[in-house]
């Protein structure tokens, strides 16, 4: 696959079909863009561009320390140096506090806005939990990744596919650990800003399995609130990866709402 010119040397698939906007989707935390292939599949028939994170598959990270700005400007540089005016983004899980930071700057290069599976405004017991997990990840690996499973799928979603379980799991496997905890730290200490959220003036929609226990219903619904004209869809069934598990429901739940968007474009 193809990997941009610029310092960040980012990995990605550009799929182009027609001339309307592309819709672009950010992977969350120790993942790749390869969770996306059952969108890939959905929305054959429209424009799509995934790529690596920084520090990420097959995306390098040369600095010591990450902050949002690097993945801010990482997918800014992508969808220049593609010559790409306008996007349908989609965030998952870090991936949607990207988007929120990308959506507060350069609103004016967003059609539409899709924050799934979003963390928003954590309790101190919920702020301890993930920095458990953090600790975790430092001293015994192997269960960090079955847990963070555990937590992502349902059991009988595990129980009755082992080859997507084994497939995320070697992911999160090939991952290096020393770039996981930078981009991860971002994630376990994020403080959200409502003064940023302000900012953002894109037509939105949040979204969130509806039993995810990190990124809660309450967290997505609160957070559609802070969000000028956002709207707020739960995935029925699903935990984090929902768009994975529960992927007829949520592929309808975005092409809808983008729809919607190309549309009144």
């Amino acid at each position: 696959m193809p990997k941009t010119s610029e310092k960040y040397k980012t990995n990605y698939f550009f799929k182009k079909e027609n001339e309307t906007d592309p819709i672009v989707f950010i992977h969350g935390v120790g993942l790749t863009k390869e969770i996306w292939a059952p969108q890939i599949e959905f929305f054959k028939d429209n424009n799509i561009l995934i790529y690596d994170l920084i520090g990420h598959g097959k995306t390098s990270l040369e600095k010591k320390q990450l902050n949002f700005e690097d993945f801010v400007k990482q997918l800014l540089n992508l969808i220049n140096e593609l010559d790409i005016k306008k996007i349908h983004l989609i965030g998952f899980s870090l991936g949607a506090l990207i988007a929120r930071h990308f959506a507060a700057q350069h609103g004016d290069r967003l059609a539409s806005l899709i924050l799934h599976g979003s963390i928003y405004k954590r309790s101190k017991e919920q702020k301890r939990v993930v920095e458990n997990r953090y600790e975790l990840i430092k001293t015994d690996r192997p269960v960090s990744k079955d847990r963070a499973l555990r937590r992502w799928f349902t059991e009988d979603f595990i129980k009755n596919n082992k080859d997507v379980y084994n497939k995320i799991y070697s992911i999160l496997d090939e991952n290096s650990l020393d770039n996981l905890l930078k981009a991860y730290k971002l994630f376990v200490y994020y403080e959200d800003d409502d003064q940023m959220l302000s900012q953002i003036k894109t037509n939105t929609l949040v979204t969130t399995g509806q039993h995810d226990v990190a990124s809660t219903t309450d967290m997505s619904i609160n957070l559609t609130e802070n969000i000028k004209n956002a709207k707020y869809e739960v995935i029925k069934n699903g935990k984090h990866l929902c768009s994975i598990e529960c992927a007829d429901d949520f592929n309808k739940t975005v092409e809808s709402f983008i729809d919607k968007n190309y549309d009144e474009a």
